[in-house]
């Protein structure tokens, strides 16, 4: 694996699991938030940096564009590019628990996968995104990615995510 495209909920895992895998695979890790931040991001200016973060012959690559109208409209420069989709799935208290959780630790500061100068914050579009990501934005999201010949691996749970490392660390 040389391309790496992580997807899930907000608090499912991502971050996580690709800096993991980047230090397993002597990856670089691309957060997408640090280079769209919180704020509107136009989807043409969206559409240049990950093309840019994405260039490179080896990569793994985590977030969702959740204020984009359509993160779907994005997976065209990702995916077919790609080795591995990894679509993380958690419960929806779980995914809450954990952003409120990292809120609540580390509001006012920046975390190393948000962009520089803008501190872990927490709104209800935010909440609300994570409230209908199960109805609304995966089967979006699957419809989306069925395009791509590119495979698609769905980890269900810290269980799935943590043999799916272990797995990888034996074929390494």
């Amino acid at each position: 694996m040389r391309r790496v495209v992580i997807l899930g909920c907000a608090g499912s895992g991502k971050t996580t699991l690709a800096r993991s895998m980047g230090e397993r695979l002597s990856l670089p890790v691309v957060h997408l938030d640090t280079f769209l931040g919180w704020g509107p991001c136009a989807p043409d200016a969206y559409r240049e940096k990950l093309a840019a973060a994405i260039a490179g012959d080896v990569w793994v690559i985590e977030g969702h564009p959740w204020h984009l109208r359509d993160f779907a409209d994005t997976l065209d420069l990702s995916v077919p590019r790609a080795d591995l989709v990894l679509f993380l799935y958690q419960p929806r208290w779980m995914s809450l628990w954990r952003v409120i959780r990292r809120w609540l630790t580390d509001r006012g500061r920046t975390r190393p996968d948000l962009p520089e100068g803008w501190p872990e914050q927490l709104d209800w579009p935010s909440l609300k995104w994570i409230w209908t990501f199960e109805r609304r934005v995966r089967p979006a999201a699957e419809r989306a990615l069925a395009a791509y010949a590119t495979p698609v691996v769905h980890l269900k749970g810290d269980r799935d995510i943590a043999a799916f490392l272990d797995h990888q660390g034996r074929l390494l």
